[in-house]
This record gives C-alpha cells, structure tokens and sequence, in this order.
C-alpha cells in the first residue's frame, strides 16, 4: 500500500533587495519513492502557469537542516536558529527560499514514520524509473 504525505510549508523567498516573499509551497514524500521528497510550487507562483516541482533526496533534506549540503541544483543549509534555506538553481536564475527548520523537522520525522531510515527498498522505484526511461526503445 502506498501511503503519501503532503505537508504545506511555510516559505519566504529573499529577493534581490533582500525582501522577504511569502510563497506557497507544500512537502511532498511517498513510501512508492523513498528515497526522494518533493517540493512543490503551485501553478501561479510560476513563470509558465504551472505547477512546479523539485526532488531531491530526503538524505540531503536531513543533512542540511543540520549542516550546508548539496553541491548541485538544490543547496540546503541551517540560517540562524530556527530557519532553514533552501536553493533551487535551474536555468533561469537560482531561487533562495527560507523555511521554519521546526516545520521540516516535523516532515521528516513524518517521513521516517512511514519508512524508516535505511530501511528503503528501491527495487520498485529503480523498475518503474527504467521503464520510463527506456520506454519505446
């Protein structure tokens, strides 16, 4: 049974000034993907008028809450106290995002509830993403 959880998320993106944008977004994990989480953005908040999202690993997730991490298109680390950033670089420019850490904290725990750490199988996951990969070939 796959079980999902969706946790909405408060985010503020610093500009270019240094303002701070609140900005909808919600966490996203599921048991059929464990390894990964998702961070979507609703369709409009986007440059093309749809939703958005960004996977990463839940690994990289945990680790930046605690200590800088990513070395790719999503860089997480803590800010402060109570915070934590997040930065998207695609393409088009990099997005800084800074969410409450208590709030993603709560999420992974989440998380780990429904698969613990270590214990993912990613057999399932690896056969449907090589499918699709060579689907038609």
């Amino acid at each position: 049974m796959t079980v999902t959880l969706e946790q909405p998320a408060r985010a503020l993106l610093v500009t270019d000034e240094d303002r701070e944008v609140p900005v909808p977004a919600s966490l996203r994990y599921s048991s059929d993907d464990p390894l990964a989480v998702h961070l979507d953005f609703p369709a409009d908040i986007s440059l093309n008028g749809s939703m958005v999202t960004w996977t990463f690993s839940r690994g990289l997730l945990e680790e930046g809450v605690r200590t800088p991490a990513g070395a790719g298109d999503v860089r997480i680390r803590p800010s402060g106290r109570f915070r934590t950033v997040v930065e998207l670089h695609s393409p088009y420019g990099m997005a800084l995002l800074r969410f409450e850490r208590a709030a993603i904290q709560r999420f992974l725990l989440r998380s780990y509830a429904v698969v613990a750490a270590g214990s993912e199988e990613v057999g399932p996951a690896l056969d449907r993403g090589l499918t699709s990969l060579l689907r038609g070939v």
